[in-house]
């Protein structure tokens, strides 16, 4: 399996994304990349590590798109830039999934205009892993439409539950719609009209779930428009670092509480890595035809690694093709009898 990454996407490039595929390399063998970006550049990063040389290519792009450019446009002029390079080796065969750490709507416009969407498909939605009490539960859209329709949160809830099944290992993944109450009643015209789809989608639809709900785990999969989503995962992005911040400034408050910091410092580190962004690597770009996955802008070499990860799992789960099967199959119930 070959994947492409974008060598020059990131606060941290190439660096860590260099140190982060040569890690996965070593770690998957059944895994190659090409990292797209200056050659001797990037050749230059590698030249600092041991690993199976045969499983690293480097193809030439030259142009990187800053975070601060604007994304459509910046794709259509910069022909040669390593996110577009990337996506092109997808689209020519060369690999089989792309990555990108770079500007996310650069990264969102390149699979879209280079991949296109998977036949049927309205808009393409980011899913993001989100920890909960009870694992990994799949926010979607987590950005990439802040304006939708109860038939673009259908095919949402449709997709995500693919991904909850396929790459989280959910078995018939239960789906919830992000509202304000649970009565299907509840909510603006947008998530009462699509509460109505829903029900009648194939996907196995629990009802709806509000904020507070999300944490525990309850649900497999949780629907919303992009901007609600994107809304969410900032919030909770920047509540964990409060609490943890907060945590620690209690510890260190007298010498008795560093004592206790002391003795839960085992469980603080295992909390801590499960609200890490890095172990999940990235979110899933579902709809485009093709496995693209965007990770986070501050991604470190552990996320890189672990977005690769992530897209290896994607491809050989069958993630794309599984889509529009679904999206024509049968209902919920109708598999259940099944």
């Amino acid at each position: 399996m070959i994947i492409a990454v974008d060598a020059m996407g990131g606060d941290y490039a190439p660096q860590e994304i260099v140190a982060g595929t040569v890690q996965a390399v070593c770690d998957f063998p059944d895994v190659s990349v090409i990292l797209a970006g200056p050659v001797d550049r990037i050749k230059q990063e590698l030249a600092k590590y041991t690993y199976p040389k045969e499983r690293i290519f480097v193809e030439a792009a030259d142009d990187t798109i800053e975070m601060d450019e604007h994304p459509v446009t910046a794709v259509r002029k910069q022909k040669n830039a390593s996110v577009v390079v990337a996506n092109r080796l997808v689209k020519e065969g060369r690999a089989q999934a792309v990555i990108s750490a770079g500007n996310t709507g650069a990264a969102m416009a390149s699979s879209l205009f280079v991949l296109g969407r998977i036949k049927g498909i309205e808009r393409p939605a980011i899913a993001i892993p989100l920890p909960t009490m009870k694992g990994a539960s799949v926010l979607l859209d987590a950005g990439a439409n802040a304006d939708c329709d109860p038939e673009n949160l259908a095919q949402f809830a449709a997709m995500g539950s693919i991904y909850a099944e396929k790459v989280l290992g959910k078995k018939f993944p239960r789906v919830a719609l992000l509202s304000i109450g649970e009565e299907e009643t509840k909510g603006n015209k947008l998530t009462v009209a699509t509460h109505q789809l829903l029900k009648n989608a194939p996907i196995n639809f629990v009802g709806n779930i509000e904020g507070k709900d999300i944490p525990a785990g309850d649900v497999d999969v949780i629907v919303c428009d992009g901007f609600v989503g994107n809304t969410v995962l900032k919030f909770m992005e920047g509540l964990a670092t409060s609490l943890f911040v907060q945590i620690k400034d209690v510890f260190l408050a007298t010498p008795l509480t560093k004592l206790a910091a002391a003795i839960l410092q085992p469980g603080l580190r295992k909390l801590s890595a499960k609200l890490d962004y890095s172990e999940y690597g990235g979110a899933i770009l579902l709809g485009i035809d093709g496995i693209s996955i965007i990770s986070h802008g501050r991604s470190n070499a552990k996320a890189i690694r672990n977005a690769i990860r992530s897209a290896k799992q994607a491809v050989a789960e069958g993630v794309v093709a599984s889509i529009p099967q679904l999206l024509t199959g049968p209902t919920a119930k109708e598999r259940e009898e099944q």
